[in-house]
Order: structure tokens, then sequence, then C-alpha cells
């Protein structure tokens, strides 16, 4: 035989085949359903029927949903990261069809399920010609159009770093150990190479909120795992620096704002030196955000505002929470919570030690990942007379 017996699969470092051979397994379910139609007639819902309805209930149960998630989840939300122009007018007229068809052909498969369920087990040979019709026409539609149209505008606009970001994100969802996490690394040798978009001083706004403001809502659009996630840097009267990651709240011609435990660390360390930095990473677009300058507090009527939005629970957390001090036991603390909560009357009221700090920008850098680490940085400054100042520096 020249043929080999085993079907090879493409690596998952080439995301987009893997995709393509999942089409393949598609079809062959497919034709496989089609076959056990003409089967069941002549011989009913015997052995080999029932071996092939498990088949396919097992693919379209299990496989076909991962399949789906991986272009929903991940593979669309890259593309209309990277898609420009007529990319980006296609993407807009094809994804919401693609998701569309994904619900109608979850649904369609419903029905056939229940169907070959008898047939697995033997109970029934009954197997409508129509809906097998229906599905199998709607997948192979679907599919013809995705190997058309998505496939090779992802090859073309997707960068390596996009591709691998895609490939270690469909073996998380099956479970799958990349080879190097598995059989460890050295350090050194984790390197990614960046190249998705560039960066110049004409893609940059004149304000750097406003520029903010543009990149947050790509990186929204983009569905970056916790976009609004930020690292947050203090440094107080010991000179020593302490970072940790909070969530902002707001952002606006003031500044950055966010809220915490007047009391924790942070909030000691601002009190001696009211000045910090926070970061903005959003690896998928391979882009950082660099803010730096002094910090205030936010007024009591901004902080009562944000505080009572919060749900009640969380609103007993910050009370009960000495926030950065030893505790005992976790039984110690969930003590205190349970005294606030039945001290409150599940009308808690905010704590003068709990609120908002709002960092006014003095600089801000926008970086933008390039090949080679020949990154593109382009920074604001901010000039005496309140304007900014706007130049490229050296990576």
């Amino acid at each position: 035989m020249s043929n080999s017996l085993i079907d090879t699969a493409p690596g998952y470092d080439q995301p987009i085949a893997v995709l393509k051979h999942c089409h393949d397994k598609i079809r062959k379910q497919l034709k496989t359903l089609e076959n056990l139609l003409s089967h069941l007639p002549q011989h009913g819902a015997d052995a080999a029927a029932q071996q092939a309805a498990q088949a396919v209930q097992k693919y379209f149960n299990k496989a076909a949903h991962l399949h789906h998630a991986d272009e929903e989840n991940d593979l669309f939300p890259l593309l209309n990261a990277a898609a420009q122009g007529e990319d980006a007018a296609l993407l807009a007229q094809l994804c919401p069809q693609i998701l569309a068809q994904h619900k109608q052909m979850d649904q369609d498969w419903a029905i056939l399920d229940s169907q070959l369920d008898k047939i697995a087990n033997g109970s029934s040979a009954a197997l409508n010609a129509a809906d097998v019709e229906c599905f199998v026409q709607a997948y192979t539609s679907h599919m013809e159009t995705e190997e058309a149209h998505i496939a090779p505008m992802a090859k073309r606009i997707l960068s390596p770093a996009q591709m691998t970001i895609l490939g270690e994100a469909m073996q998380q969802r099956r479970g799958i150990l990349p080879a190097a996490i598995a059989g460890g690394i050295a350090l050194a040798d984790l390197r990614m190479d960046y190249g998705r978009a560039s960066l110049s001083e004409s893609d940059t706004l004149a304000d750097p909120i406003a520029q903010f403001a543009k990149w947050f809502n790509e990186a929204m659009k983009a569905q970056v795992n916790e976009p609004n996630a930020m690292s947050v840097a203090t440094v107080g009267s010991d000179g020593r620096p302490s970072s940790r990651i909070v969530l902002i709240k707001q952002y606006d011609e003031r500044g950055f704002t966010w809220y915490t435990n007047y009391q924790s660390q942070k909030g000691q360390q601002l009190a001696e030196n009211p000045h910090a930095a926070i970061l903005f990473f959003w690896p998928e677009l391979e882009r950082q955000v660099r803010i730096e300058g002094r910090v205030e507090k936010t007024s009591a009527e901004d902080s009562d505002k944000y505080f009572y939005s919060r749900p009640v629970k969380s609103q007993l957390a910050a009370i009960a929470s000495q926030q950065s001090r030893p505790v005992a036991s976790r039984e110690q603390m969930e003590q205190q919570y349970a005294a606030v909560e039945a001290a409150s009357g599940e009308q808690p009221h905010r704590p003068e030690h709990w609120g908002g700090y709002r960092l006014v920008p003095e600089r801000v850098e926008f970086w933008q990942g390039r090949a080679s680490r020949f990154h593109d940085r382009i920074v604001y400054e901010l000039q005496a007379d309140s304007s900014w100042k706007k130049e490229r520096i050296q990576p």
C-alpha cells in the first residue's frame, strides 16, 4: 500500500491548518451521516449502524463545539483587531453570519442528536432524511465560506505572534500543554517576535487621553483579557518601589482613577510620595501604555458614588478587610466579615479610609511591539503651559 495508514494532522504552530483539518474531519462525519441514512432502511439499527451513530455523536457533541469556540473566542477577535479597509468590511459582513450559522447548526444538531441516540442504543432505525440534508448542506456551505474568505485572510494578515497566540489558545481549550511547558525551557529562550502593527507619529492623536481612549476601545473590541487591568507602582519614603495589579474604573481629561483602601501599603506610600506609574499591557495587540504622574484622592462624592454602585458583598468586604495588614487565619477574616455584615443590616456605609485615587498624567508612552525588538515608542510630555509635547524615542 502506498498510502499511510496514519491520518497525520498539522501541529498547533499552524493553527489555520488545524482548523482546516477539523473541517476535513467534519466532512468525514457528514459523509458517515449520509451513509447511515442509506444503511438504515436495509439493515436497521444493527451493530454497524450503532457504531456509526456513536461516532457521529462523539464528534459533534465535543470536537465541533471546540472548533466553534476557536473561531468565536480567538480567531475572530484577532482578525477584527488586525483587519483594515476591505478586510475589515468583509469581516463586518461575514462574522455575524458565521456566528448565526453556528447557533443554527447547534439547533439543527440537537434534533439529529436525539434521533441518533436511539440508533446508537439499537432502539430505533428512524433517521429523518430532511433533517440530515439540512444539517449537511448548512455545514458544507459554512465551511466553504470560511475556507474561501476567513482562512486566506488569517494567513495574510495575522503575524507570527498572533498565530502563536491562536495556537496556544486552541491547545489550552483542549487541555494540551505546550511542549515547551511540559519539557521545561530556559527563561532566556522565552522569546516571541512581534509584528502585528506599527506606530508612527502620524498614527497618534494630539492628546494622550484621546489616544489612550482609542487604544482602549481597540483592546475592548479585540476582546483582550481584562483590558482594564493595570499595574500600579508606588514608592514610599524609604525609596523602595512596589507594584500590584488593580482595575481602572474611570479615565477622562482629569486622569486615571481606581479605588482602594487608603490604609493599604500603596495608600501609605502615596501619602508619603504622591507620585505613581501605571502600566497597561495588552499582549494580544502587542501593545503597552505607560503613564506617570502625581496622584490625588478623588472627592468624597465620587468615592461614595462608586462604593454604593458595588455589590453589597463587595462593600462589606471593603469594610471588613484591613488591607495589607497581617491576619492570623482565613477563619479570622471570615469572622470579621460576618461581624461587619451583622452590624450593617445589609446597608453598609463607606468608611472614610476607603475611596478613590486619580493619577494626573505628566508623561504617557504608547508602545507597539515590532520585529527584532525594534519597537515603536511614542511619548507625550506635559509642558509648563499644559500642552503636550509628542516625540518618538528609541527602543
